[in-house]
């Protein structure tokens, strides 16, 4: 350690080039140039010391050398110098501590090119700041920091001079705050004056935005507040604004955000449109660590379309629900609860949405759903309410409840202690499933007004499956099966013949309770066929194409359960002009909810025949590996399916055969191919199948009826890493989400990938009549993403009706990067939703509505 004598007169520390550094100043007096070749040029030297003006022990180190004046009461640190008091850590190039009046003064050093190095760095607990020169008091927390910059929740502060109040309070002057991340910021707002309440707010007197240094004078605030809290806080929503063609002028998403607590929120916006059009939408996230967790939104509008008192005009109201629930695994792992909820009226998406995406949706649906599994027990059950909607034709389908109670498979035969080969018997299972549903079908102005016992169907099911399986001839697998079911309602028909319509018609409904039931008896078989072609060639590189068949064949019979012993099925004898008569039956459960019990006996053969073929080859031409590995070939599927189906009516009088229906499935080049076709047996006449052979009337095996193609082609590069591991982009659109308002922003872009396209065509063919014009349908749907360089992108969506040869729905996308903003064109050039929209955003989500947009529309929502 080397001591130096204390002068007499304050001198500046020179550096060990022994030059003068004349940025330090130092606050007292300071040895003369250290040496720091003296005492062997110790390293990483320490020290500690206990003073009565302080409360605790400060701790110091350097790594070039320390000094000391002869009271001892001044320390002189250099290089990598470091003090630590409390929670208090404080690095630089260049530290001076005076033990006595516990103030600390730190300062970068220039180098050999004059570039500053280590700057202090001051951090006390979860503060953390950087600045040119430090100046602190340890025992009062007050200090002035000069080029300080922080950041503060995802936003960076930076002030040319700083006062420290205490530990979690500063004023600034000439301040600056920003997402940028950039030592020099792309944009500001420059904060005349400031004071910064640490993870709890930031209070400015005036203020204006700065712009690539160029100042917005008429964007000058005379007062700003910013929450600052590491937790949601509680505030004002701004609103966007904007033109619509039908709405006029609006302010949209104005209102209040309430942080209730840890556990769950609440945002109340509102529209409000020049033209009389407003809107209310309330929206709350609630979580239970380990119990549940989900969101609630709900959405009302009364739309104004036109002006009064001219053609055209007409007022609507709109409402939306969502609803999403999940519950945590853990809380109960025998039981379950979840909800997805979407339901609104039919006009709403036409009427409020703001995207493409929604505005083309035309079908929703909702589930809330409750399951129960009993442990040590093969039952369980679950309760569900569904709901899906055509906005289209305003048709809305209700289920509530739906339940099932399940019984799984059981095997009452089998010996708890079995000895030898099972026996057939010992296979055999019963299961056992219940269904309960209340549902109904009607037009969404119908709903409020239905009655629940006439215009609602209900019912219970009851099935018990009862089958086996058992090998015969050893290669073959018999599969026989019984099942009973049984269908309980609240309701049922009577009908009479109407003779002035010549019509059966309704004449009663009978309420209480009822029943039909039925049952059937099936048996099957099937087996496996394999095929092996081994190239006569030694030298080939295909080892070997191997062709699976799999045929089978089942056969089911069930009775004629509209006789009427079985008392399912009313008769009404109908008299024609001579006074005979003719017997009609008819199903008292006719359109029931699960239907009735089958009308005639009927038996039936099914047959079905599928394919696969695969090709086992060398991994590689230059693959010199032994023939015998097993790590030298590789599998590769010609054919994943090729299936052929039908079945034969035993009951039918004539034509009994069933259309025969050809499926296949195969990957090309990484490409899914799916491919099917339905023939048709028998010959047509006059519109009419006539019970011939389309072979024995034309020579044809059968009739093509239709068929159809369909393949979907994909291709992206792959992702470009940069050294940090990060994919360009990826901090400017991750910088500040998860720290305001929960959420996703589909409107900021993701530039990860370079490029990427997809391509998807599709063709159906028909011809049910030989004597009409077959009707071909083709499509291709292609969308892709452009990265022209890392920081521009071009998205495209389009595609071809090439029957009707003419572009379908059209999108272009334009995205550039700018660091810290973000610039996004939609262009839809040419149909119904022709518009442009063209946006400048911050990126940061802590500024979403720092934007400028222009949009023209030719409908109301864009």
């Amino acid at each position: 350690m080397a001591y130096a004598q204390e002068p007499v007169e304050r001198k500046t520390p020179q550096l060990r080039s022994g030059t003068v550094n004349p940025q330090v100043q130092p606050v007292t007096e300071r040895p003369s140039q250290p040496d720091s070749l003296s005492n062997n040029n110790q390293k990483d030297q320490k020290s500690s010391e206990q003073v009565q003006s302080i409360d605790a022990e400060i701790s110091y180190t350097a790594s070039d050398s320390l000094d000391f004046s002869i009271s001892g009461k001044k320390v002189f640190m250099y290089g990598d110098a470091q003090v630590d008091y409390k929670d208090i850590e404080l690095k630089a190039a260049y530290i001076e501590l005076n033990l006595d009046s516990s103030e600390v003064y730190a300062v970068g050093m220039p180098d050999s090119t004059g570039t500053i190095q280590g700057k202090p760095n001051f951090k006390q607990g979860s503060e953390e700041f950087q600045a040119d020169k430090i100046r602190y008091n340890f025992k009062t927390k007050k200090g002035i920091v000069f080029g300080v910059t922080t950041e503060q929740q995802g936003g960076y502060v930076q002030a040319e001079r700083t006062k420290l109040v205490n530990d979690s309070t500063y004023c600034l002057k000439n301040g600056k705050y920003t997402t940028c991340d950039a030592e020099h910021p792309h944009f500001y707002l420059e904060m005349t004056k400031a004071k910064v309440i640490s993870n709890k707010k930031i209070i400015t007197g005036p203020a204006y935005l700065v712009v690539e240094d160029l100042p917005i004078y008429f964007a000058i605030i005379p007062f700003g507040f910013f929450p600052n809290s590491p937790k949601y806080s509680s505030g004002f929503l701004m609103p966007s604004q904007g033109e619509e063609k039908n709405r006029g002028f609006f302010l949209r998403d104005f209102g209040y955000y309430w942080a209730a607590s840890d556990y769950f929120d609440v945002a109340l916006r509102g529209d409000i449109y020049s033209k009389g059009s407003r809107g209310l939408k309330f929206h709350t996230n609630y979580k239970l660590r380990y119990k549940f967790s989900g969101s609630f939104d709900l959405k009302f509008y009364k739309n104004v379309f036109g002006d009064k008192g001219l053609p055209g005009y007409k007022t609507q109201n709109d409402f939306a629900i969502t609803w999403s629930h999940r519950m945590d695994p853990k809380a109960s792992p025998n039981q379950t609860f979840s909800a997805s909820v979407n339901f609104s009226t039919s006009s709403y998406d036409q009427n409020n949405s703001y995207s493409t995406q929604n505005y083309l949706t035309n079908t929703k649906q909702s589930s809330i759903s409750y399951t129960k599994r009993w442990e040590n027990s093969p039952f369980s059950m679950s309760a569900n309410l569904r709901h899906s909607q055509n906005s289209r034709d305003t048709t809305i389908s209700l289920t509530m409840p739906q339940m099932t109670v399940n019984m799984n498979r059981i095997y009452p035969f089998k010996s708890k202690e079995r000895v030898g080969k099972e026996k057939w018997y010992e296979k055999i299972g019963v299961s056992y499933t219940a269904d309960i549903q209340n549902k109904t079908n009607m037009k969404e102005y119908d709903l409020l007004n239905s009655s629940f016992v006439s215009d609602w169907e209900n019912g219970i099911k009851q099935s018990i499956p009862v089958s086996t399986s058992f090998k015969a001839l050893k290669f073959m697998t018999i599969s026989p099966s019984f099942n009973y079911t049984e269908r309980w309602y609240t309701k049922q028909i009577r009908k009479d013949y109407n003779y002035d319509t010549n019509q059966m018609q309704v004449t009663d409904t009978i309420y209480g309770f009822t029943r039909d039931y039925d049952y059937s008896f099936s048996v099957g078989a099937s087996t496996k066929l394999y095929g092996m072609y081994v190239p006569r060639n030694p030298n080939s590189k295909i080892k070997g194409i191997r062709h699976v068949m799999t045929p089978s064949i089942s056969f089911s019979m069930r009775p004629d359960f509209s006789d009427p012993r079985y008392g399912m099925y009313g008769t009404v004898a109908v008299y024609d002009s001579l006074g005979r008569p003719e017997y009609i039956r008819y199903p008292y459960h006719q359109n029931a909810l699960y239907g009735t019990a089958g009308q005639g006996r009927s038996g039936s053969i099914g047959f079905s025949l599928n394919n696969t073929l695969e090709m086992k080859k060398l991994k590689s031409e230059k693959d010199t590996a032994k023939t015998d590995s097993k790590d030298a070939y590789k599998k590769i599927k010609l054919l994943d399916q090729l299936s052929l189906s039908g079945s034969y009516n035993l009951a039918a009088d004539s034509l009994n055969l069933s259309n025969i229906s050809v499926r296949g499935r195969t990957k090309v080049a990484g490409t899914n191919i799916n491919f099917g076709a339905i023939f048709d047996p028998y010959a047509m006449v006059d519109g009419r199948r006539i019970n011939t052979f389309e072979l024995n009337q034309t020579g044809k095996l059968a009739r093509l009826t239709s068929a159809n193609l369909s393949f979907g082609l994909s291709f992206k590069s792959k992702k470009n890493d940069d050294k940090n591991g990060k994919t360009p982009g990826e901090e400017a659109v991750d910088n500040g989400q998860g720290k305001i308002l929960p959420g996703e922003y589909p409107e900021y872009e993701d530039f990860n990938l370079p490029w990427d396209v997809r391509l998807n065509y599709s063709f159906r063919y028909t011809k049910p009549r030989p004597d009409l014009s077959s009707n071909i349908t083709s499509t291709v749907d292609f969308s892709g993403n452009l990265n022209l360089t890392k920081k521009w992108k071009i998205g495209f969506s389009s595609g071809y009706d090439i029957g009707n040869s003419q572009v379908t729905f059209t999108q272009f996308n334009v995205f550039r990067d700018l660091h810290c903003w973000q610039m996004s064109l939609n262009l839809i050039p040419f149909g119904y939703r022709q518009s442009y929209s063209f946006t400048i955003r911050a990126t940061s989500a802590l500024l979403k509505d720092l934007k400028l947009d222009k949009r023209q529309s030719f409908y109301d929502n864009n």
